[in-house]
C-alpha cells in the first residue's frame, strides 16, 4: 500500500498586502538585487510573507511544508538572478503564461551563493516538527532559462549549473524531500546527447542531498528518450502533470519504460481558479493505479500540477486544503498502488 503524501511544488502567490508593500519599497531599491543587498524593510516584508505561507500550509494539513518562495520574483530563474556573477537582462515571457522574469545572463563563474539556504533556515524556525520540503529549479530548466555569456559551451554550462545547485544544497538545513522543478525537460526536451547530459546533471544535483528527490515536470508530457535517460538518474520519484499534459503519452512512457519506486502526481490545477473536491483528488490517485497496473509505489506525492503562483490567494489556500484532505481520503480508503 502506498503512502499518499500531500505536498506542493512551491512558488506561492504573494498576499495582496505584500504585493502592495513590496512594490512601494522596491521603488526605493537602487540597482539590481543581489543576495544580501535588500533594504531591511524589504527583508522584513518577505519574512512576514514567509510566515504567512508556512502557516497556511500547516493550517491546511499538508504533509510537507515548503518555504513558499516569496522572494522569487523571477520564478525559477531566481537562484541565478540574485547571483553576484549574473546580470539581469530584459523581461522575457515565462513559458506560455502571461508571467515574466528577468533574463539571467551569466557573466562569471557560478560560485556558491547561499541565498536559498538562508531562506530555508528562516523557514525551519517556523516549522516546529513539520517536515520541510525544499524546492529548486532543476539544472536543465535553470540552464534553459538562462543566457550563458561566460562558459561558452552548452555542455560545460549545464555542468556548471548542476555543480552550482549541488553546492547550494550543501548549505540547506535538514529536509525530508527536495522537489526539482523541470518543466523545460518536457516543454523544450533535450535532443540526442543532450538528453543524457540532462539526466547526468539531475543525478549530480540529487546526489547532493540525503532527502527523497522528486523531479517534477509540468505543462507537457515526456518524449520517450529524455524519459528513458531520466530513469537512469538517482532520483526517488518523477512527477507528472495529469491536468494539462497529454495523459495518454504520459502513461505510454510509464508503461513502456517503468518509473521509480515513488511517483509524483500533479492532480490539482495550479493555474485555474476552479477548486477541485478532495474526493476528486482521491479518485484520481486510484485512477492512476488502474492505468499503471504493474507498479507498486512506496510513496505517492500528490500536488498541484504547476506552481500555484498564478492563483488568487484565497483560491490557492482552498486548493491547499483540497490537497491535504484528498490525500487523507486516499490513505483512509487504502489505495493500493
Amino acid at each position: 500500500m502506498t503512502d499518499v503524501v500531500a505536498t506542493t511544488p512551491g512558488l506561492f502567490p504573494l498576499p495582496d498586502w505584500a504585493k502592495s508593500e513590496l512594490s512601494d519599497l522596491k521603488g526605493h531599491q537602487k540597482g539590481d538585487l543581489v543576495s544580501g543587498d535588500e533594504l531591511p524593510e524589504v527583508t522584513d516584508a518577505y519574512g512576514r510573507a514567509r510566515e504567512e505561507m508556512v502557516d497556511e500550509q500547516r493550517g491546511a494539513g499538508l504533509d510537507r511544508v515548503v518555504e513558499g518562495q516569496a522572494r522569487w520574483d523571477d520564478m525559477l530563474a531566481h537562484p541565478l538572478t540574485v547571483h553576484e556573477n549574473v546580470e539581469t537582462g530584459g523581461i522575457v515571457r515565462y513559458y506560455d503564461n502571461n508571467n515574466f522574469y528577468r533574463d539571467p545572463r551569466v557573466v562569471g563563474e557560478l560560485t556558491f551563493s547561499g541565498d536559498v539556504g538562508v531562506e530555508l533556515d528562516h523557514a525551519v524556525e517556523l516549522l516546529d516538527d513539520d517536515p520541510l520540503q525544499t524546492v529548486l529549479p532543476g539544472p536543465y530548466t535553470l540552464a534553459n532559462l538562462a543566457t550563458d555569456e561566460y562558459y561558452g559551451d552548452e555542455a560545460e554550462f549545464l555542468a556548471a549549473v548542476a555543480e552550482f545547485l549541488a553546492g547550494e544544497i550543501d548549505a540547506f538545513p535538514a529536509h525530508e524531500t527536495l522537489y526539482l522543478l523541470e518543466p523545460s525537460l518536457v516543454t523544450n526536451p533535450p535532443g540526442d546527447g543532450r538528453d543524457e547530459r540532462a539526466s547526468d546533471a539531475i543525478d549530480e544535483v540529487a546526489a547532493a542531498t540525503d532527502a527523497d528527490v522528486v523531479v517534477h515536470t509540468y505543462w507537457e508530457a515526456f518524449e520517450e528518450k529524455p524519459y528513458a535517460h531520466l530513469m537512469d538518474a538517482g532520483v526517488d520519484a518523477i512527477g507528472f502533470d495529469l491536468v494539462t499534459a497529454d495523459r495518454e503519452a504520459t502513461f505510454e512512457c510509464i508503461n513502456e519504460y517503468g518509473t521509480k519506486d515513488d511517483i509524483g502526481l500533479g492532480l490539482v490545477d495550479g493555474q485555474n481558479t476552479r477548486v477541485e473536491e478532495p474526493e476528486t483528488v482521491a479518485e484520481r490517485v486510484e485512477w492512476v493505479h488502474d492505468r499503471v497496473p504493474a507498479a507498486e509505489f512506496d510513496t505517492t506525492y500528490v500536488s498541484h500540477n504547476t506552481e500555484p503562483f498564478y492563483l488568487p490567494v484565497n483560491r490557492h489556500r482552498e486548493k491547499l486544503a483540497t490537497l491535504a484532505e484528498g490525500a487523507r481520503l486516499a490513505r483512509s480508503e487504502g489505495v493500493e498502488l
